[in-house]
C-alpha cells in the first residue's frame, strides 16, 4: 500500500511502497518511513591521471582509466562486489577514436587502469550537521571484504593494470577528472536487479 502526506508547510512527501530496509524521519508532526540504501555503492570517475597517497608518500597511481571510490554496506554480499566489478569494467565511458562515438569503449577495451580506493564516508548521512556512518560495514569486516573486491577485479582483467589505496588510512587522493565524468552506481537498486539478471 503507498501512502502520500503533506505537511503543514504544503511540501509533498514521496509515496512509500512496501519492503526493504527503511527507517522513519519526521516531518512535522508526520512520521513516515524512508527506504534506506542496501547496497555497495562506486562512485566512477573517468581520469587523466590519478593518485593516492599516504603520509606523503605516493602509494599507488595511474595514467588514464578509472578511479573507482568504493563504499561498502553492512549487508554486503559477494554477488554485490561480483556486480559492482563487472559493471565498472564494462561500463562504456571512453571514446571511440575509429568510429567517432563518444561513449563507446570500456576501460577494459583502451586497455586502461583502474585506481580502486576504499571510501565507507559514501555511506555517511547527516543527523543535524554531524555524519553518521554506522550503516558502513564495520572495519574489521570490511577490510577482508576490500581485498576480495580488489581481486575479483585483478582476476577478471590484467592484474598489473588495478591498483588500489591502503584501506584505513587517511589518504590524499589526487585526480585530473576527464570531462568531466563521474559516475555513480550500486549494486542492488531495481534497475540493476533486473540489468543483472539479463546480463
Amino acid at each position: 500500500m503507498e501512502m502520500q502526506l503533506v505537511c503543514s508547510c504544503r511540501c509533498r512527501v514521496p509515496p512509500v511502497g512496501a519492503g526493504g530496509v527503511s527507517r522513519r524521519i519526521r516531518i512535522g508532526s508526520a512520521r513516515v518511513k524512508r527506504k534506506a540504501v542496501t547496497a555497495m555503492r562506486a562512485v566512477v570517475q573517468r581520469v587523466a591521471s590519478a593518485s593516492v597517497e599516504v603520509e606523503g608518500r605516493i602509494v599507488s597511481e595511474i595514467g588514464p582509466g578509472l578511479l573507482v571510490l568504493v563504499g561498502i554496506h553492512d549487508s554486503d554480499s559477494d554477488a554485490d562486489a561480483d556486480y559492482i566489478c563487472r559493471k565498472v569494467l564494462n561500463m562504456r565511458l571512453f571514446p571511440n577514436e575509429s568510429s567517432g562515438k563518444a561513449w563507446d569503449h570500456s576501460v577494459m577495451q583502451k586497455n586502461y587502469q583502474v585506481l580502486l580506493v576504499s571510501q565507507f564516508t559514501l555511506y555517511g548521512f547527516l543527523k543535524g550537521n554531524k555524519p553518521d556512518f554506522h550503516v558502513a560495514m564495520a572495519p574489521q569486516r570490511a577490510k577482508p571484504f576490500y581485498a576480495s573486491l580488489v581481486d575479483r577485479f585483478r582476476n577478471a582483467y590484467n592484474s598489473d593494470a588495478i591498483r588500489d589505496g591502503v584501506f584505513g588510512a587517511m589518504m590524499k587522493v589526487n585526480l585530473v577528472n576527464d570531462g568531466p565524468v563521474t559516475m555513480q552506481l550500486d549494486s542492488q537498486s531495481p534497475k540493476n536487479a533486473v540489468d543483472a539478471a539479463e546480463s
